[in-house]
């Protein structure tokens, strides 16, 4: 069955609360250096509910920040970087463009390599700044922090509290390269424990394991470029010779947005904790827009369509065949898209440029629902009992599919390569197979 789950899980409540220590008997004042996009938005939640039990938050965030913006349950600081606004956004929408461009193997290798270089460059001059800026640091060192809640994504922030001498959380996903297991020394097996990308479940043959081995390889040489200048401007800003691994194993808990309902079986550390599905916040009232497209469709329910806010535009060859496919179903089909509108758009399928994605799979009227495999969609799917057609686009999508694909939750498509028949075929397999709805729901 479909489970729901706060904004604030308790366990992480509770996990912040013991690194606080002494000062629970007041309100804790918690330093929160964020990552931009889903990463940001993932924290919300939790941060709303840890204001509304008295804690003061200060977010800490460049002042060309996407999505990072002044709220209501949190004091937000910037600092100046030496990019704009605009250079974000283009880094983010470059993303999903790339993604429907039809190159070979090794032009997409290239061109991925180039685009994190430059990237990484641009991350870490934002660093930079924020470290040499002395009058933003010495106030922040004035401040009197408890604690650092953060996204290690960036191996900036362990910089900071390591210089403020402040204990840190971290909250995330997983990181590149496996750094978490090194970082913790967790033990990693290659014969049971995928790398990220590699697409493997944790059966896997002796000449996957192999591949498996290699894929960790590569990686590792692909984290040096990203990783190691962050260790060098470490060494320069706390004096002392630091590695990427020195800043990282400095947490004291580490929390998980990942689940075994959606992952493998995988060795842990004691301050590994696992919090996935935090995401899933109990449903809002559907405003009148969208209950009258739910009361429209009768029996048949919605399909919910979203390839995340990444993807706004499809090239048209693509998007007619997807609108072609959405036409032959008889559900009710509420499509997140900000692209022009496809030629031959079915009257069943309606174009929105926001939807409420949880509120809507948790509505008993959905009957699947077509994602690129987010995490943070997956976990509200799961959280809902929604079964998936999923067409992964880049990062761990496509790891994400296959472990729900592998536990019979839900269809995986190549994007790229799918005909208006596959998608088709594919939404009226996981409409009609109970058994995906069923599994869907079990996994939570």
């Amino acid at each position: 069955m479909a489970v729901e789950s706060q904004g604030g899980h308790p366990l992480v409540l509770g996990l912040l609360l013991c690194v606080l220590g002494p000062v629970v008997s007041h309100a804790g004042k918690i330093l929160l250096i964020p990552v931009d996009g889903s990463h940001w938005l993932s924290m919300l939640g939790t941060i709303q509910q840890l204001q509304q039990r008295g804690h003061e938050i200060v977010v800490l965030a460049p002042d060309a920040s996407l999505y990072i913006r002044d709220g209501a349950f949190y004091t937000l600081k910037t600092y100046p970087v030496p990019f704009q606004r605009e250079d974000v956004k283009e880094s983010f929408v470059s993303l999903g463009h790339n993604v429907f461009e039809n190159d070979s193997f090794l032009q997409r290798v290239i061109k991925t390599y180039k685009k994190i270089k430059k990237d990484s460059a641009m991350l870490l001059s934002g660093c930079s700044h924020l470290l040499h800026n002395k009058e933003l640091m010495a106030s922040l060192a004035e401040s009197s922090f408890d604690v650092m809640l953060t996204d290690p994504f960036l191996p900036c922030s362990p910089i900071v509290a390591q210089y403020l001498s402040l204990p840190a959380v971290f909250f995330l996903h997983a990181l590149p390269c496996s750094l978490e297991f090194e970082a913790t020394q967790c033990p990693n097996p290659f014969s049971y424990v995928p790398r990220p990308l590699s697409s493997h479940s944790d059966h896997m043959t002796f000449l996957q394991r192999v591949k498996n081995m290699l894929i960790a390889f590569s990686q590792n040489f692909l984290c040096d470029v990203v990783y190691s200048p962050y260790a060098t401007l470490a060494s320069e800003f706390l004096q002392r010779e630091v590695t990427v691994q020195d800043l990282l194993s400095s947490a004291s808990v580490w929390l998980f947005r990942s689940d075994f309902v959606k992952d493998y079986p995988r060795p842990l550390m004691p301050n590994m904790v696992f919090v996935g599905g935090i995401n899933c916040l109990h449903q809002n009232p559907l405003s009148q827009e969208f209950e009258a497209y739910i009361n429209a469709s009768g029996e048949h329910g919605i399909v919910v369509f979203s390839l995340g806010s990444m993807v706004s535009e499809i090239p048209e060859k693509k998007a007619m065949a997807i609108a072609d496919a959405l036409g032959k179903i008889p559900q009710t089909v509420l499509w997140r898209y900000t692209g022009t509108r496809p030629s031959n758009l079915a009257n069943n399928t309606i174009l929105v440029k926001w939807l409420p994605q949880n509120d809507l799979l948790g509505h008993p009227m959905t009957r699947a629902f077509i994602t690129h495999a987010g995490s943070h969609g997956v976990y509200e799917s799961i959280c809902n009992g929604v079964p998936m057609v999923m067409m992964p686009l880049f990062g761990d999508q496509m790891d994400n599919a296959k472990r729900m694909e592998t536990k019979g939750a839900g269809v995986t498509l190549n994007v790229l390569e799918m005909t208006s028949e596959d998608l088709e075929n594919a939404l009226k397999a996981v409409i009609n197979d109970k058994r995906k709805k069923q599994q869907s729901g079990r996994q939570m």
